[in-house]
């Protein structure tokens, strides 16, 4: 260790710790008079949302929650899931947010796993949490959430009902200084296989993750994305990834803030007419159903922007929202990242470049925020050259990675390994930083002894004007090793086949952005293509499904 110049402090100098207490000071400060905005059903101002965080941290106490315990959510998207994103680690404790779209055999074991002792649970989820409630072996207390006029619950150690609680609790709470490493976050993150793996976050990393987000956001290039005088409404599930940290960055700066609650399509157009939301965030298939809303129709956005994330943002869905007056940049990020790593940006050097070159490098997964670093790593540990061609996979040092999969040493292990966190993405990085994922090591096409990525296929497939939504995965061939295997959906009133497909790609060959045996001869038209609980494409399932598709001679499925 580096021996350097300490000096010790006054005698009551006090050094503020980390905690996400400090970032509830200065969006009262600011814009005390900005909404928190929760469907049709509920709106509020600043000071009503501190007060209503002191009165939760008060009713939590009460019911005996005590520093180091976990509390667990199950809700949408709400001014409630706001609150406890709040007052459950400012009193010390731990919040789990749980993802409501796993299977209830995985719900009940993350929730064993996180050792939750007590549960916020929606009543829309009632039936869902009543049914594993016997298998649940910590927790000990539940509260109802609810919009509707029941107020009780037939449930373990039943606290109360949310507002009545809220209503019945003190409207001060004194917030004690503690040690800012104290985890404030959990969830659990899914992978091909095996049992979710919980990730973690501090106070710390939190608080960091937010001051840099907010200052990526706010006054990087020439296109400001999110300042107080913007309307924001996540798009991106609060139990993924804390709604990529936004609504933390959001309350820091004293933003308006809109929630939707379940995501139903309509309403969602609604809210962003009503309330003219300016900032949103989601994944390509969250935004995709928002386009194809019949609420949306003949509608235009007038320039909101929005972050894609969670998958590649195609060049396809990039012109389609461009088209219909949506501002639309890539970010990257993952579970373990908390999440956000790297934002599109456009350098000096790119905006004096071509409109071509310039949007290449908005929807790429861009240049890496302040505070982290990227680096290409092979196999072996040894870093690769940041050339724009070499590929490797992405390994990331950050102030605010997880530092570790809770009760899982091995893994941890592997995801440390080298003393650099693992991604399993496979990239490029060019001399201007710009990271650019050419596919997950596990999706990555291997053919004829060279690797194809299954993104780009998807990027220049998404081009076609016919094509809604497209997915590209591997399958075995005997004499190449793996051949590409397209999904596609057709735009409605639209017919595709793979000659279609092979036709609108040869352009591409000729110019030498792909080689001519990356052309998929065969491609499935399908109505849907499976996602992931929170919304990206379920590749292993669509292995599954295409392999049962050929073994069968499927007759959606065509070839050239």
């Amino acid at each position: 260790m580096l021996k350097t110049r300490i000096l010790p402090p006054a005698e009551q100098a006090h050094s503020i710790p980390l905690l996400i207490k400090n970032l509830l000071l200065s969006g009262v400060r600011y814009e005390a008079s900005q909404e928190i905005v929760y469907r049709d059903i509920s709106r509020y101002d600043y000071v009503t949302f501190n007060e209503r965080i002191c009165r939760l941290a008060s009713a939590l106490t009460k019911a005996g929650v005590k520093a180091g315990d976990t509390v667990a959510v199950l809700d949408w998207d709400s001014h409630r899931y706001l609150e406890c994103m709040f007052a459950v680690p400012m009193i010390g404790a731990v919040l789990h947010t749980v993802n409501v779209r796993l299977s209830p055999e995985q719900i009940v074991y993350t929730m064993n796993h996180a050792d939750d002792i007590m549960v916020l649970v929606n009543s829309e989820f009632l039936p869902l949490y009543q049914a594993i409630e016997p298998q649940l072996t910590t927790v000990t207390t539940t509260i109802l959430l609810t919009d509707g006029q029941e107020k009780s619950a037939e449930l373990r150690g039943f606290a109360g009902e949310y507002e009545q609680l809220l209503a019945a609790a003190d409207s001060t709470y004194e917030f004690a200084d503690f040690d800012e490493n104290s985890v404030a976050t959990t969830f659990y993150t899914t992978g091909t296989t095996g049992n979710p793996k919980g990730v973690y976050f501090t106070h710390r990393q939190l608080v960091l993750h937010t001051l840099t987000q907010a200052g990526m956001l706010n006054g990087v290039g020439n296109q400001q994305l999110l300042n107080n005088r913007d309307v924001y409404m996540p798009i991106t599930p609060m139990f993924h990834v804390h709604a990529w940290g936004m609504p933390y960055t959001a309350t820091l700066l004293g933003v308006k803030q809109v929630y939707p609650g379940r995501y139903e399509p309509e309403l969602l157009v609604e809210l962003i007419q009503r309330e003219k939301v300016t900032f949103s965030h989601c994944v390509p298939t969250i935004l995709q159903m928002l386009l194809n809303a019949k609420a949306a129709e003949g509608f235009d956005f007038g320039g909101m922007k929005i972050i894609i994330g969670g998958s590649a943002l195609n060049r396809g869905l990039y012109e389609a929202a461009g088209k219909r007056g949506i501002r639309l940049s890539a970010a990257y990020g993952m579970s373990e990242t908390c999440p956000l790593i790297s934002a599109g940006y456009n350098n000096l050097e790119i905006e004096a470049g071509s409109e071509e070159l310039q949007v290449t490098h908005k929807i790429r997964a861009g240049v890496p925020v302040p505070m982290v670093e990227a680096r290409l790593m092979d196999a072996q540990g040894n870093f690769l050259p940041h050339d724009g061609e070499t590929q490797g996979e992405l390994v990331l040092r950050a102030p605010w990675l997880t530092q570790g999969y809770f009760k899982e040493p091995e893994k941890s292990r592997e995801l440390w390994l080298h003393g650099w966190m693992h991604t399993g993405d496979v990239a490029s990085i060019d001399h201007t930083g710009s990271i650019e994922i050419r596919d997950r090591i596990k999706d990555v096409i291997k053919t004829g002894g060279e690797w194809l990525s299954s993104l780009e296929l998807e990027n220049l497939i998404s081009l076609h004007p016919a094509i809604r939504d497209v997915a590209v995965v591997g399958v075995p061939d005997p004499r190449w090793d793996e051949r590409p295997f397209a999904l596609v959906v057709a735009a409605p009133g639209q017919q595709m086949d793979a000659g279609a497909v092979a036709a609108h790609l040869q352009p591409f060959v000729e110019e030498g952005r792909i080689n001519k045996w990356a052309v998929p001869t065969q491609i499935a038209v399908v109505d849907e293509i499976p996602k992931t609980s929170v919304g990206k494409l379920d590749k292993k399932r669509i292995r599954v499904d295409v392999l049962g598709w050929l073994e069968q001679q499927d007759a959606r499925i065509s070839s050239v």
